[in-house]
């Protein structure tokens, strides 16, 4: 099953591509809620590279990396990935509020749909806001 999220930045679209893809800002906007933060991150941007997110809860008691290889990539408009046996399209739409990113991902047969939805979404809330505050 799909799931799909999505949100809009009012920014340019290299900016808010700049933002999707550069190690320092993922740190800054990666987490589905205040208790959580990105610890680490990295950026290998070319198809067949890969990404790889350190995600932790504030208080040490859990933590995952996020990680993935890229499958296909046009800047400024399409991230395609796969991440174990899943994978995500993120793609980057200009209109004339700024840029509209919607998020398609496989889901994971673990969680309840819409738990995987809500974090999705909650994370890439996150990332509308941290772009447009540097904006």
């Amino acid at each position: 099953m799909k799931i799909a999220v999505e949100t809009s930045v009012n920014a340019p679209v290299a900016k808010v591509w700049r933002a999707y893809t550069t190690p320092s800002d993922i740190k800054q906007w990666n987490a589905a809620s205040q208790d959580w933060h990105t610890t680490s991150s990295s950026v290998d941007l070319r198809v067949g590279g890969s990404f790889t997110s350190r995600m932790e809860a504030k208080d040490g008691s859990f933590g995952f990396d996020f990680a993935g290889i890229y499958t296909r990539i046009v800047p400024n408009r399409l991230l395609e990935f796969s991440f174990g046996d899943r994978e995500c399209v993120v793609e980057f739409i200009t209109d004339a509020g700024g840029v509209k990113v919607r998020v398609t991902f496989d889901a994971e047969p673990e969680n309840p749909i819409d738990m995987q939805r809500q974090g999705w979404q909650a994370i890439l809330n996150n990332f509308a806001k941290h772009v447009e505050a540097n904006s």
